[in-house]
């Protein structure tokens, strides 16, 4: 016989780390007590899952995702939480679980703080009381981020907050506020001063290359700050690096914050906003450039921006790397244009230096190899109609388990009236659990295979999509690319690597 399965969910988030009552102890201790007193405790397995550090807005939080998981499979028969707001804070979400899924596999759902059982509430929710912590505990979270998001901006407004994080030539003093950094600083004048001087970023990153200076990423590196990743910088400079150093009006001793802004509460889309809305502070931290160098440095800067310019778009834009260094190649824009690896230009050691690829003869030789296996890309018929079915039994099936759950309904009202008694009311409630079992697993099966037919039917219509911009085209075009490829990686020996969006269908060598 199967045990009785007893999941205890915990979770925690950063903002309820500061109650003790919601720490992660006081939730096991709760949830242990309260599953050793029920009886089906005594042949139980008690299983423990832990959200530490995961808000309760979304379900992208592993240990929730592993439960589920077990749900679908029919391995857990009981849930037991502190309160809702430890299983969800979105309403719609939690009550679609705790409503809809969980029901239709048999998992009983309860939440100790709110005196919540669902094997008490059939077929029904816990009504408007249920309904109402719902809605209370969603609108507490977004409350939360609000007022956070209010006091941090209080703070900026009063010089206060500062940014874990500090630019390159600073580090965080013993009270917490930024001073400069000796070495790296010292590298920060001298790219100001050769700005002022009249060189351009290039150059800059060229001489500082030659100079054998870390990087910013390799020199917080060395401290061991693993932050950033380094494995493709190979101690090169950009010009991009130097070019925003030079307009980081920090380096002046002025504090800029809030550039950028989220979309909506608790979403992860920002925006930048105008410079009229920044929080900035002069005379925040020490200086480590002087106003009239970092004046004279933005004015020597050469800035290629040209008004009203046209913007051309090519099918291999922002595709084409370097196989050696794993940097974006460079696009000139001449009659006989190509692409070339601008990071290590300055670097003659470096395998890639000095490689070139005419960018037509890179676009001929990628659409003659699609052309070329266009006969790959031929699908099977039938994928369709035998998804379509698919779906059908498995609708067929989710009506089978609605009717016997409300004969099982049915049964308990009789057993309740009397018209059934005691043991002719377990017999035919075990028949039909076990009907319900033998129907509830071939639905599982027939939802698995539905699933899989779909997702091949899917990529058959990709495929076909694919069949048919080749057969049209007369040579790579920006929809082709887009659809199918998603990087190329060139080689100094003219060697090309496609990387394709679509996988297992080409080799991925020319």
């Amino acid at each position: 016989m199967q045990k009785y399965i007893i999941a205890l969910y915990i979770r925690l988030s950063l903002e309820d780390s500061k109650y003790d009552s919601l720490s992660i102890e006081n939730q096991r201790m709760i949830l242990n007590e309260f599953a050793l007193s029920m009886p089906e405790a005594e042949n139980a397995e008690v299983r423990e899952f832990v959200d530490n550090g995961y808000s309760g807005t979304n379900f992208e939080r592993p240990a929730i995702q592993e439960l589920l998981e077990l749900v679908r499979a029919n391995k857990v028969d009981c849930i037991i939480v502190k309160d809702f707001s430890r299983f969800g804070r979105n309403s719609l979400e939690t009550g679609y679980f705790i409503e809809r899924v969980f029901p239709l596999f048999h998992t009983r759902f309860i939440s100790v703080s709110d005196s919540f059982d669902s094997s008490r509430f059939k077929g029904d929710t816990g009504g408007m009381d249920v309904a109402f912590k719902y809605l209370i505990n969603e609108y507490y979270s977004r409350d939360m981020s609000v007022k956070t998001r209010s006091a941090k901006y209080a703070k900026m407004e009063r010089g206060e907050y500062q940014s874990k994080i500090c630019p390159y030539g600073y580090q965080k003093s013993a009270d917490g506020r930024i001073e400069p950094d000796t070495e790296p600083a010292e590298v920060v004048r001298q790219i100001f001063q050769l700005a002022a001087d009249g060189n351009s970023a290039a150059a800059i990153a060229r001489h500082l290359t030659a100079q054998r200076i870390p990087t910013p990423g390799e020199y917080k590196a060395g401290r061991g700050n693993h932050t950033h990743d380094i494995s493709r910088t190979h101690g090169v400079w950009n010009s991009s690096t130097i070019l925003r150093m030079l307009d980081d009006e920090r380096y002046t001793g002025t504090y800029v914050i809030g550039k950028k802004t989220v979309v909506e509460v608790g979403s992860n889309h920002v925006r930048q906003k105008d410079r009229e809305k920044w929080y900035i502070i002069p005379d925040h931290h020490p200086a480590i450039v002087d106003q009239e160098i970092f004046d004279a440095a933005q004015a020597k800067l050469t800035r290629f921006k040209l008004p009203n310019k046209k913007a051309h778009e090519y099918p291999l834009k922002g595709k084409v790397f370097c196989g050696c260094c794993r940097h974006a190649l460079s696009r000139t824009s001449n009659k006989t244009s190509y692409y070339h690896c601008r990071h290590s230009a300055g670097v003659e050691g470096m395998s890639c230096n000095g490689m070139k690829v005419l960018v037509a003869e890179l676009e001929l030789a990628i659409f003659e190899t699609l052309k070329g296996q266009i006969e790959q890309l031929i699908c099977p018929d039938g994928i369709l109609d035998s998804a379509a079915a698919s779906i059908k039994r498995a609708s067929e099936y989710e009506q089978q388990l609605s009717d016997l759950q409300g004969q099982k309904m049915r049964l308990y009202e009789q057993y309740v009236s009397k018209v059934l008694d005691a043991d002719r009311y377990r017999q035919e409630k075990a028949a039909v659990d076990a009907l319900i079992l033998r129907t509830k697993n071939i639905y599982a099966s027939v939802i698995a295979q539905a699933k899989k037919e779909q997702a091949q039917h899917e990529e058959q219509v990709q495929r076909n999509q694919i069949v048919r911009e080749l057969s049209a085209a007369d040579g790579l075009t920006q929809g082709l690319a887009d659809l199918l490829i998603d990087r190329v990686y060139v080689y100094p020996d003219r060697r090309i690597e496609i990387s394709y969006k679509v996988k297992d269908i080409f080799s991925d060598v020319i």
